[in-house]
C-alpha cells in the first residue's frame, strides 16, 4: 500500500480564497433576496457540508427565513460516491405549500441533490429551488438545474469551508483541492 496517495497525505492547495467565497455568498444572497422578496422561504441545508455556507448565506440574506437540515450519505470514508443515497436525518418542518430553497455546498455527481429534490417534490412545496456554493459539472451523472450557483470548480477533490474528507479539513477558511 505504500506509494498510494490519499487525501490525508496531500497538503490542501487553495482553489477559492475566503475573500472570493465571501463575494460569492454576497452575490447569491442578493439574487435570493430579490427573488424571495415578500416571502419567508424555508432553507434546507444538506448536512454536514453545507452548514458553514448556509450560516453565512442566512446572515447575508436579510430576509425572514426558516431553516431545517437533512443529512444524506453517499460517501462514507472514501473520495468517490457509492451512488447509493440514504437519508440519515429527516426534516422536521412541514414542506407542503412552502417556498423551499435547498442549500448545498457542492454538486458533484448530482445524485445526492437529485435524490433530495425528488423527495421534496413529492411533498408538494409551492416552489423548490437549489442554491449551491460549488458545482463540478464534469462529474454530473444526472441532469441538475442549479438556480443559484456560487462558482464552478474543476474535477478535483475539494475541502474547506465546511466541506470535508473523512471529517477532516472542514475548518479551512478557503476552499482547497487535494491532489
Amino acid at each position: 500500500m505504500s506509494g498510494i496517495i490519499t487525501p490525508m497525505s496531500s497538503q490542501p492547495k487553495v482553489l477559492i480564497t475566503q475573500d472570493e467565497i465571501k463575494k460569492a455568498v454576497a452575490r447569491l444572497a442578493a439574487e435570493i433576496r430579490r427573488d424571495y422578496q415578500g416571502k419567508e422561504p424555508l432553507l434546507i441545508g444538506i448536512l454536514k457540508g453545507s452548514f458553514v455556507f448556509m450560516a453565512d448565506l442566512v446572515r447575508e440574506l436579510e430576509l425572514p427565513v426558516e431553516v431545517d437540515f437533512v443529512k444524506l450519505s453517499s460517501y462514507g470514508a472514501g473520495t468517490e460516491t457509492s451512488g447509493k443515497i440514504k437519508m440519515v436525518q429527516c426534516l422536521e418542518t412541514r414542506i407542503k405549500g412552502r417556498d423551499i430553497l435547498v442549500v448545498e455546498d457542492i454538486v458533484d455527481t448530482g445524485l445526492t441533490v437529485s435524490f433530495l429534490l425528488n423527495y421534496l417534490k413529492r411533498k408538494k412545496p409551492a416552489s423548490l429551488k437549489l442554491c449551491a456554493l460549488t458545482d463540478k459539472p464534469s462529474r454530473h451523472k444526472v441532469p441538475i438545474s442549479i438556480d443559484y450557483l456560487g462558482c464552478t470548480v474543476p474535477n478535483k477533490f475539494i475541502v474547506g469551508y465546511g466541506i470535508d474528507w473523512n471529517e477532516k479539513f472542514r475548518h479551512l477558511r478557503d476552499i482547497c483541492c487535494i491532489d
